[in-house]
């Protein structure tokens, strides 16, 4: 079987390098990279049965579109966005099925990328269009569990669990960052606090200009809990709190 790449950042670059360790036939279509089975043209993907699409978000639909121009019927095609309304807005003429791979570091580029990356990982698939056990069992093979959802919940909880909290890290980082002795003793725990600050910033535009919505509602949230927790019973709550991560094994 033959699979396609297209953007080879830090998640396309690690699906890409995965998939040559579990023995597929895989091409990658980037306009940055070059090496073995890398080209720039779309037109190698004509033959593909899955063709994951790793572009940043603001030039998915483009892509998509062109795709169009290029796949057969049959063929299966995932995006990887960090958010899925936007891209369940029109039927494609290929089997279109949206997923979102919980899987990452700060870090940005195909220099970055790994095989492993999406190991213990969850990876979101959106079926608005049918799914795919095709692309149910190539996520397994790369070592995550599937998990279903709609597109507007899932937008819903990557504003609580990844977009707000790249917000707060940055905006931790800026609060502190022209006090010199608070950063002459930051240690470890600023340091985690912030490293999602260190987010690709292209990446970190999309999110915040095209899930504000879903943001500034989880911003709200958040505050209504630092109310809840400074107002009484603290220790009895952060026990509690500490208790349910624990259980979460996050």
């Amino acid at each position: 079987m033959k699979i396609g790449v297209v953007g080879l950042g830090l998640i396309g670059g690690s699906i890409f390098k995965d998939l040559i360790k579990l023995n597929y036939e895989v091409v990658g279509v980037s306009n940055s990279q070059s090496g073995e089975n890398i080209y720039q043209d779309y037109s190698v993907l004509k033959d593909c049965e899955l063709v994951f699409v790793c572009s940043a978000m603001n030039k998915t639909l483009a892509i998509l579109d062109e795709l169009e121009n290029i796949l057969p019927s049959t063929a299966v095609v995932s995006d990887v966005c960090s958010l899925k309304e936007f891209v369940t807005k029109k039927k494609r003429p290929y089997k279109f099925v949206p997923s979102h791979p919980m899987a990452g570091t700060e870090h940005k580029g195909f220099e970055n990328s790994f095989d492993g990356l999406f190991k213990g990982a969850k990876w979101v698939i959106t079926p608005v269009f049918g799914e795919s056990e095709l692309l149910i069992n190539i996520i397994k093979q790369l070592g995550a569990e599937p998990i279903i959802t709609t597109p507007q919940k899932h937008d819903e909880a990557a504003a609580l669990i990844s977009h707000m909290p790249m917000l707060i890290a940055q905006a931790i980082f800026k609060t502190a960052q022209d006090n010199e002795l608070a950063i002459k003793m930051a240690s470890s725990g600023f340091r985690d606090m912030t490293r999602l600050a260190m987010s690709n910033p292209e990446m970190a535009n999309d999110m915040i200009l095209m899930n504000s919505d879903n943001i500034q509602t989880s911003i709200l949230k958040l505050y209504k809990s630092i109310g809840d927790l400074t107002k009484s019973k603290y220790l009895e709550q952060i026990n509690e709190i500490k208790s349910k991560r624990q259980s979460m094994n996050l």
